[in-house]
């Protein structure tokens, strides 16, 4: 817990690195709104147009370990200001094309910027405060998220309708050039790993909690995202698929209010705050499972699914980072990819359970990786998710 004696968060620097975050999602779903803008300005269909976030999805899959681990070295802030010119070129090069295959390479490039970005932000939010205000730290810098999962696709596509496709992705190219200036003039640098400290990825896979952590991420993130990736078809039964705006909007709140509430609790009680949003989750997977077809129940689990999931990215960052010391940007790479993975595997495997069993199995699939992650969670006491207050293991370099 923070002390009086403790310096004022940098809060500046730590909202340039959630406009980071926020960056990262929103060019990741800007074209979810637009596929059929995209899709008549290219000469393609639909479905090819979908394939522009499935080439920034492979981007980030790919690249994210090897380019923080060939970055490692280098100063944070170049390496943060990489990430940020890569929206800006990639962007700008997605907002210019008339190529379908040159717009796919630009957003496979979109991807990997978003890669070493999300490898990048937790470890460096860690070392602009005290071990006491880590978490603290963590959440504020993650808040963009959320927004970002809440507004992405709505604004994308208001964006589009106002202004046009490329112009919207103009307007992300207009955002990253004032967050480079943002950074620059508020974001502390630090040196990265010295070349003898360099960490090898296996090493870091070995490190006590890491994989526990990351198995955690995998189930939490795979059940998550069979429910978000299909909300649609989760919506309908209840007759709220002609609300599914407002239900995002609800989900989107309600996960900005669990990062607020993660951000008090997460330096003081890691271990209980992901067992409990672990067992929540769980608890609205069954409430979904036996009233899909109330608006009432499905509002409600909504609201608290979006309170469970705000906090998360905080919550198993921070428990990576703890776990690794400092090969954290390394773990947090690792993180990256388990993520994307999941985000991957949700589609995937929500689309086979969509085709056989149809959206009414959602809910007990999602309850089953739910238990599987409170499992992991649960047996991982030693090291991963031990309890009583934080102790990073990592040095902490004051701001």
């Amino acid at each position: 817990m923070a002390k009086p004696s403790d310096p004022k968060l940098p809060i500046a620097a730590l909202l340039a690195l959630a406009m980071t975050g926020f960056t990262c999602i929103v060019t990741e779903t800007l074209p979810a709104g637009l596929l059929k803008q995209i899709g008549d300005g290219l000469g393609i269909d639909a479905s090819a147009a979908g394939q522009t976030v499935t080439a920034y999805a492979a981007g980030s899959l790919i690249a994210a370990i090897p380019l923080t681990v060939a970055t490692q070295n280098w100063r944070r802030r170049s390496v943060l200001l990489l990430s940020i010119v890569g929206f800006l070129v990639f962007n700008s090069l997605t907002a210019w094309s008339s190529s379908f295959t040159l717009t796919l390479v630009a957003r496979f490039f979109a991807g990997a910027a978003a890669g070493l970005a999300w490898s990048l932000l937790a470890g460096y939010a860690r070392r602009m405060v005290t071990v006491a205000q880590q978490g603290k730290a963590m959440a504020l810098a993650m808040v963009g998220t959320p927004i970002a999962l809440a507004l992405g696709v709505p604004v994308g596509t208001w964006l589009g309708a106002a202004i046009g496709w490329r112009w919207a992705f103009g307007s992300m190219s207009g955002l990253t050039l004032v967050l480079i200036a943002w950074v620059l003039l508020k974001v502390p640098d630090y040196a990265g790993q010295p070349a003898k400290s360099s960490h090898a990825l296996r090493a870091v896979l070995r490190m006590p909690g890491v994989r526990p952590v990351l198995g955690v991420v995998l189930t939490w993130m795979l059940g998550h995202n069979i429910l978000y990736t299909y909300i649609a078809p989760l919506a309908t039964p209840s007759g709220l698929l002609r609300d599914l705006d407002k239900l995002l909007l609800v989900f989107g709140v309600a996960a900005l209010a669990g990062i607020y509430a993660t951000g008090r609790t997460v330096d003081r009680g890691l271990r209980p705050s992901v067992l409990g949003s672990l067992a929540v989750f769980a608890a609205t997977c069954l409430a979904l499972g036996f009233g899909m077809r109330s608006p009432g129940v499905v509002c409600a689990a909504v609201a608290v699914w979006g309170l469970t999931f705000g906090g998360a990215a905080t919550l198993l960052q921070t428990a990576l980072a703890d776990a690794a010391g400092d090969a954290a940007d390394v773990a947090l790479s690792m993180n990256v990819v388990t993520w994307n993975s999941a985000i991957a595997g949700g589609g995937l495997l929500g689309g086979v359970l969509l085709d056989h069993f149809g959206a009414v199995s959602f809910p007990w699939a999602t309850l089953v990786l739910a238990l599987a992650a409170l499992s992991i969670a649960f047996a991982a006491r030693s090291h991963g998710f031990p309890p009583g207050a934080r102790q990073s293991s990592g040095p902490v370099i004051a701001h």
